[in-house]
């Protein structure tokens, strides 16, 4: 028995031309015209901690929360109304969609896909290849190998 497919779709947007490609390209292919752009963003404590922990440094107390702002909070959501305009001018029903990830920002599109329901993830990526690439994980090839459902993934233009 085949699985009805959901009439939404799941658009990773993080700002970059990448993203913005993989917008319009979705407008192009996708007859599903219900779209959450989904924007994950780390609260810039935890990713000052992080690096910090990472490099031997003693790590204060941090708070995260964004009761005082937070600007990784606020660039994230100027990020996610630029996706949700940009989805409008390429003709789908937007909803923003940002999400506070805790570890990775492939498995936060993850759980966000599976918590809206989506049919399809959709996402650009930046082809990183090479020495680069080795040391790089890749959100889209993650999302390939974990969403459980269809991936569209875009590449970037060739220079």
């Amino acid at each position: 028995m085949v699985e009805p497919i959901s009439d939404s779709m799941l658009i990773a947007y993080d700002g970059s031309d990448e993203a913005k490609r993989a917008l319009a390209y979705a407008g192009k292919l996708l007859r599903v015209k219900k779209a959450y752009i989904l924007t994950a963003w780390e609260p810039l404590q935890r990713a000052a901690a992080r690096t910090a922990g990472a490099s031997g440094m003693m790590q204060p107390d941090w708070d995260a929360t964004t009761e005082d702002g937070d600007p990784a909070h606020d660039e994230a959501v100027r990020i996610c109304r630029e996706g949700v305009q940009i989805a409008a001018e390429a003709g789908f029903v937007a909803e923003p969609y940002l999400v506070e990830t805790e570890t990775t920002i492939w498995s936060a599109i993850v759980d966000a896909a599976h918590d809206l329901d989506a049919g399809v993830i959709i996402s650009g990526t930046r082809g990183v290849t090479g020495l680069r690439g080795l040391f790089t994980a890749s959100t889209s090839d993650a999302l390939l190998k974990n969403a459980g459902r269809p991936v569209l993934v875009v590449p970037g233009e060739k220079e």
